[in-house]
């Protein structure tokens, strides 16, 4: 049975490198705020609403926790089993939903546009994660996980090769980024929207984050490169960038030491990590100054203050 640390400073926030005590903040302690999920992922931040909104895949249900109350109720059941969520550059929620195999957007008044189903008349797979670049384009990963079994969504036959795809949502521009990425899953940018990184869940025989250099107005990708190699100790799943440049990533590998956050610098130096009774999947930035992480764990949702801030839009 999990329980809060009563210590100052909270001994699950790890230090592995000297840099990583200017992010941690020694009065601050993990927090759950809620268990009771199959499997949690996709946080979102809503600043105006103060809450976070975050998908309960196999439960086919997207879960909001008050900040002012600590409240969780049901935001939309069925969700067409939601994975990724973010906000769009006017405050959008973005959706990916593996069972519909879409990117959807709900607009303010509630009602549901649908971006992204298909590319070159094929299906999607199934969207997994998202985020939107400054330029308001809209990116995502589009593995074959929610189409592999009756889990997470459906069992259906793969029509595209799995990749990343940008969203011009001005003109409907549909674009094929990088399409030779082993299980293409989280995805971030840096803080000045020049490197794109991308988790290859399915590399062998280690998983990869990878990144790109991002080029001609963030319409094309060049030097793909392995920017981290987990090596035996975690496997990455979603992640965000806080304003420094540090890469905060959901991580697990069903153990104590390895289940969490894994905390890695621009250099893709491994420099702390945020160990949590279970398999972190997902993570964002929120709270009045985008200073309080959470992550979205197997279970459950959890929370920590930090001594940084997440990238704006992130």
């Amino acid at each position: 049975m999990w329980q809060p640390s009563d210590r100052y400073p909270d001994p699950s926030v790890r230090v592995l490198h000297p840099s990583f005590n200017a992010l941690r903040l020694p009065l601050a302690s993990v927090e759950r705020l809620y268990t009771g999920c199959r499997w949690s992922e996709g946080p979102v931040w809503l600043g105006d609403q103060r809450c976070v909104l975050w998908s309960d895949i196999p439960n086919n249900r997207i879960l909001r926790w008050d900040e002012e109350t600590g409240a969780v109720s049901v935001f939309r059941k069925p969700s067409n089993n939601a994975n990724g969520n973010t906000r769009d550059r006017q405050g959008r929620l973005v959706t990916c939903e593996h069972d519909a195999r879409r990117v959807t957007r709900t607009e303010y008044d509630g009602s549901i546009t649908v971006l992204a189903d298909s590319y070159k008349g094929k299906r999607l797979n199934s969207p997994n994660d998202v985020v939107v670049a400054a330029d308001g384009a809209v990116w995502f990963s589009d593995p074959v996980f929610g189409i592999s079994g009756f889990y997470e969504g459906h069992k259906d036959e793969s029509e595209t090769t799995p990749a990343i795809y940008r969203l011009d949502p001005a003109t409907g521009d549909l674009r094929a980024m990088a399409d030779d990425i082993p299980g293409p899953n989280g995805l971030a940018f840096s803080p000045d929207g020049a490197i794109l990184y991308v988790v290859a869940s399915r590399a062998t025989p280690n998983r990869q984050i990878l990144a790109w250099d991002v080029l001609d107005g963030g319409t094309r990708l060049a030097n793909r490169r392995v920017f981290i190699d987990a090596g035996t100790g975690g496997s990455p799943d979603g992640f965000r960038v806080d304003i420094e440049g540090n890469l905060w990533c959901g991580w697990g590998m069903g153990t104590s030491e390895l289940d969490g956050v894994r905390v890695f610098d621009k250099t893709g130096q491994p420099i702390g990590h945020v160990e949590l009774p279970e398999r972190c999947a997902n993570v964002c930035f929120g709270g009045r100054y985008r200073n309080r992480l959470f992550m979205a764990a197997s279970h459950g949702l959890y929370a920590l203050y930090v001594n940084t801030q997440g990238v704006a839009g992130g």
